[in-house]
């Protein structure tokens, strides 16, 4: 990886062609890892002071194509044309010389420095760096009040929200003279508000001539901020449309190879008997501060209950201490009926031999060791099952056998139980979870955000297979701060807010504006009796 190393480049530029109307052109581009063809004979435009779209399911080649416009990869061939004028591309460096800038889908920045500090890091342009840091704080200053892009500049990244992370990100690019500006996947850590935030921002960055380009599988994002949209499927460029003429559903069709259905298709739910029962529950968070505050609820068999709220409002911990991964303050969990204990380090497991399974928020942190190969992954947390053998020793046949069967049935790809898990896509990561967890035939599944950096095709499946569950008379707690996936997926909805459950809805009836307002804490809604 290269490392930035300049200050704003603007006064360096090389000279545009006036006549060329193209902020990028990309001709013929070609891209190779090993046998991996990662992009195939690209050709994209992106007019000047647009914000132009580029689709795809995970690993289609975006972020490739980007990162080869960006200098972290070099093409095998083809040509850039910067402007109107061809450019070989050698690192970033060279990219910010010519306008170029990028945000990263995972944050490139120290997290025990201040915004400002992160923000002149590599490009200082004094020796004193008091004098560097002065010129900084005012030119921020500026850059904020004009793309509405506000954060204190000395606060401590680690200290900061996700979204205000992303507006450090984006100061640092125009900082450095950015005209032309990459994101990719911008919105797959924000929570809806701070999206609908972010694409203000675009827009403001675009009326004021700016070029971007946002890649995303999220066709909400395209349909509302882009004036263009090109999609890539399996490498190759397959369309490039004007966002008016086109559709979310003939999008879909492009982006997977068939129809995709942009909708949960589920029957009613028939309800069984209480399989979780959560009373009373307090938990804290790792600085002790209380953020789950006396929460109580049920859920049944044969039904998704769906836990709605923005982002910070307790559903994380909630989770952690359901699944056995936190010690509650205090408070009871039984599953069918049964008290589960949280003493020692072995809740999870405890909850696990209780019938309970449970699919993290977080899969690199929590659901994955990337570093392991598929079939590792596959067994996590029930390597001691007898099917794998008995005592310390470990049947690897008996394991790759069985991660084989459920590649297969979850169509993970590629389907090498032997691939390092970090080989795979974050689509095909979440796969690995979901088999693993879904196909121990637990009477609970704990679900967390679902679908987050998942593309469309992968969605469909996962939602479907959520549904086979529930209709298997398994009982399902979901949290997802993707409202369209809580109203769709649920039976019934339950709003947090600081801490507590402050609503229930149904989701046949309830409105959006209706649960924004529990969302923020503004309406309390009584259950139905």
């Amino acid at each position: 990886m290269t490392t930035e190393t300049t200050g704003d480049t603007s006064a360096q530029r090389p000279e545009t062609a006036a006549a060329s109307p193209w902020a990028i052109e990309l001709v013929g581009i070609n891209k190779r890892f090993g046998a991996v063809h990662a992009n195939k004979d690209i050709d994209l435009k992106v007019k000047r002071g647009t914000v132009h779209g580029i689709v795809g399911e995970n690993g289609a080649g975006k972020s490739t194509l980007m990162s080869i416009l960006y200098g972290f990869y070099t093409a095998d061939s083809g040509e850039i044309r910067v402007n109107g004028v061809p450019h070989a591309i050698t690192d970033s460096r060279h990219a910010l010389a010519l306008g170029i800038g990028m945000v990263h889908q995972h944050f490139m920045l120290v997290e025990n420095f201040s915004v400002l500090e992160n923000i002149i890091l590599g490009a200082e342009d004094s020796r004193l760096l008091g004098t560097s840091l002065a010129r900084a704080r005012g030119e921020l200053k500026r850059l904020a009040a004009e793309y509405s892009l506000d954060v204190d500049p000395d606060a401590i990244v680690e200290d900061i929200s996700v979204g205000l992370q992303q507006r450090v990100e984006i100061l640092k690019a125009l900082y450095r003279g950015a005209d032309i500006l990459i994101l990719d996947e911008p919105t797959g850590v924000l929570t809806p508000a701070e999206a609908d935030h972010l694409f203000r921002v675009l827009k403001t960055l675009r009326d004021q001539g700016k070029t971007i380009i946002l890649i995303t599988h999220k066709l909400r994002e395209i349909m509302a901020i882009t004036d263009t949209v090109s999609v890539m499927r399996q490498g190759v460029m397959v369309a490039t449309l004007e966002t008016k003429a086109t559709s979310p559903e003939q999008l879909a069709e492009l982006m997977v190879g068939r129809r995709v259905l942009l909708r949960v298709e589920k029957g009613p739910a028939h309800p069984g008997k209480t399989m979780l029962e959560v009373e009373n529950l307090v938990v804290n968070d790792d600085l002790k501060v209380r953020r789950v505050k006396s929460v109580s609820l049920s859920v049944r068999g044969g039904e998704i209950v769906g836990i709605a709220g923005v982002a910070g409002n307790g559903q994380s911990e909630l989770l952690e201490a359901i699944s056995g991964m936190r010690a509650p303050v205090s408070g009871a969990v039984r599953v069918n009926g049964n008290p589960v204990s949280f003493h020692g380090d072995a809740g999870a497991a405890r909850l696990r031999q209780a019938g309970l399974a449970h699919v993290p928020e977080d899969r690199h942190r929590m659901g994955l060791v990337v570093n392991f190969e598929e079939w590792e992954n596959a067994i996590l947390g029930y390597q001691d099952d007898p099917a794998y053998g008995s005592g310390p020793f470990l049947s690897l046949g008996a394991a790759r056998k069985e991660a084989k069967e459920r590649i297969e049935k979850f169509d993970i790809r590629p389907a090498n139980p032997r691939l390092k898990t970090a080989s795979f896509s974050g689509g095909n990561q979440q796969k690995i979870v979901l088999a693993r967890e879904m196909e121990r035939n637990p009477d609970v599944l704990i679900v967390g955000q679902p679908t987050r950096g998942v593309d469309i095709g992968a969605i469909e499946f996962i939602h479907n297979q959520i549904v086979k569950m529930r209709d298997a008379g398994k009982a399902i707690l979901l949290v997802s701060v993707e409202l369209d996936e809580i109203r769709s997926l649920s039976d019934r909805i339950l709003v947090m807010f600081d801490g507590q459950i402050v609503g229930e809805a149904d989701p046949a009836t309830a409105t959006e504006g209706e649960l924004g307002l529990m969302m923020a804490g503004i309406e309390k809604k009584e259950p139905a009796q």
